[in-house]
């Protein structure tokens, strides 16, 4: 990043009471990023951004109420906390349960919380990360902390009336990798998001600095390399302290990951065993801005993602003024690091207007960086793509409305992004041209009758994106075997074929007159046939059986110029 354009962003956001309106107007100019990470932590412990009932059915009505909001505030990735303190909101092997779920801890719910958080998720788009708390098992007789006592007595180590992991022992290394692996192999999740994954701030330190943070990194490296063995396309991250440690100008007061707490964050990113870093930045003003740089500067081509600390917002908690999550928004977007806001409910419960302003920031969809120091392989353009158009059912008041169905074939661990535009070919570059992310399905249903271009792409699990396949708009045939009265009229060379439902037994489909004489045969498949030599008038389509059945599925009429 050049020197001038830092020095710029510190004088706007060092003197934003005196230029703010000019530094949020070029800032506002700015193109919204097609690729950028917005996201936030979601809390299980104590039931604090979710669940807030022990009632499963209530539980699942919640969560899916809350990915909703999500969604529509462009949020894209989701840190769900899945290992709370030696407890877990799914089925392990190794580790309880915790009560967040059932109100008591051990005893297992009616369903598999994490598994239908992944679902809801993707079924939004929304990638879904499992959060691990490493190190803290939480209070010593405590339920999670009392069962590892239990079996691992020489890997725990007491301070005060908490209970912690100790990283200077071998096995700790092997029992968080084999919690992660756990997660991995039994759940379709985007990343691992490991958190505390340091030396308590109240440890008392026996060993050299670097000795602590070899200790510390070599549990990174080795859940890293083992959930790269098993899926090597889960993004594996984690949330060090905000400030990686002093910077020449900028004292970290004390308080930072590299000497403070052994975590030699920026080292992982540059070894290459960590794909992103979720800094926990829940600071203001010059203790934010420049360490958002320097993190920046020191990312080695990886993720990092700023923590910003939106629970200040409550007057309970902090201090803060909407202003001060403003500015860090706009700075971390214009170095190219997005956003994560700890916590969920502070964001949802819109805390002096941050939903607000946070849903307007990120009007326009993004989707998650593709890793390209993992694959660097654009998969192949979607195929068989078209699209129809369709007349709904008739509304309360009577008016039936038509709706466009784009479809395509689908591939196994590949997600589709749809773009329009009134421009064609759509210009895929452009965020604002997006209107579907991350989709499994291989349909999207577009109410209106804009008359838009569209393309569709391919995204592998490592978020790569295919070239696009683009569907030129034209008028189109309404499709709806319910309402079959309707006819619309085309002025191309040709319409395209009415879609082929499952369950319609047809190999074969007939253009026919009114009167019923059959005009062409052709087999059922492709997009389109051309009807150039066709009289002007009113057609039929008819499918054609096995065994000579024939059914009536749409209407068109030919009107040449």
């Amino acid at each position: 990043m050049k020197t001038n354009f830092k020095a710029f962003l510190l004088l706007c956001v060092c003197a934003w009471g005196n230029i703010k309106t000019y530094a949020q107007a070029l800032w506002e100019q700015q193109d919204s990023p097609k690729y950028e990470i917005r996201a936030v932590w979601l809390t299980t412990i104590g039931g604090i951004d979710w669940p807030h009932s022990y009632q499963d059915q209530r539980q699942r009505e919640e969560l899916r109420q809350e990915l909703n909001r999500l969604k529509e505030a462009g949020i894209n990735t989701v840190f769900l906390q899945t290992r709370v303190r030696a407890t877990t909101i799914y089925p392990s092997a190794f580790e309880p349960w915790d009560g967040c779920i059932s109100g008591t801890p051990g005893k297992a719910p009616t369903y598999d919380p994490l598994k239908f958080a992944v679902e809801e998720c993707h079924q939004r788009g929304i990638q879904l990360h499992a959060w691990v708390v490493t190190i803290p098992i939480g209070k010593w007789n405590k339920y999670g902390c009392q069962q590892l006592r239990k079996k691992r007595p020489k890997m725990l180590t007491k301070i005060g009336d908490e209970g912690y992991l100790n990283p200077e022992r071998p096995e700790t290394a092997d029992y968080l990798t084999v919690i992660c692996q756990e997660i991995v192999e039994n759940y379709d999740v985007d990343g691992i998001h490991l958190d505390y994954i340091r030396y308590p701030e109240t440890w008392k330190m026996r060993v050299s600095s670097e000795q602590g943070r070899a200790n510390i990194t070599r549990i990174t490296r080795n859940i890293y390399r083992k959930v790269k063995t098993l899926k090597p396309w889960v993004m594996v991250s984690c949330s060090p302290i905000g400030k990686h440690d002093n910077l020449t100008r900028y004292s970290s007061n004390g308080w930072n990951a590299r000497s403070r707490v052994c975590q030699d964050a920026q080292q992982w990113l540059k070894e290459g065993i960590m794909d992103a870093l979720f800094p926990m930045m829940y600071f203001r003003d010059n203790n934010f801005f420049p360490f958002a740089i320097d993190w920046k500067e020191r990312s080695y081509g990886r993720f990092v993602v700023p923590g910003l600390g939106i629970f200040f917002l409550d007057p309970r908690e902090g201090k803060w003024a909407l202003d001060d999550v403003e500015r860090q928004l706009h700075v971390s977007r214009a170095l190219g690091l997005g956003h994560c806001y700890f916590r969920t409910k502070f964001f949802l419960d819109n805390t002096q207007g941050v939903y607000d302003f946070g849903k307007k920031f990120n009007s326009v969809p993004s989707l998650v960086p593709p890793m390209n120091w993992l694959s660097s392989v654009k998969p192949e353009a979607p195929k068989d793509v078209r699209i129809e158009k369709r007349l709904s059912e008739k509304s309360a008041n009577g008016i039936q409305e038509s709706m466009s169905v784009i479809s395509w074939q689908t591939e196994k661990n590949m997600v589709y992004n749809v773009y329009a535009s009134e421009s064609y070919p759509v210009d895929i570059t452009k965020a604002s041209n997006l209107i579907a992310t991350r989709l499994a399905a291989p349909s999207l249903v577009i109410d209106g009758n804009r008359p838009l271009h569209y393309a569709v792409t391919g995204q592998d699990r490592f978020g790569q994106e295919s070239d696009a396949s683009q569907v030129i708009y034209k008028s189109l045939i309404y499709n709806n075997i319910n309402n079959l009265n309707k006819s619309l009229v085309i002025d191309d060379k040709t319409t395209d074929i009415p879609f082929k439902p499952s369950t319609l037994d047809a190999d074969y489909i007939m253009i026919q007159t009114l009167q019923g004489t059959t005009i062409k045969i052709f087999p059922y498949h492709g997009y389109s046939v051309n009807i150039s030599n066709l009289p002007n008038g009113i057609y039929q389509w008819r499918s054609l059986g096995k065994k000579g059945r024939n059914h009536r599925i749409g209407f068109f009429s030919v009107k040449h110029k």
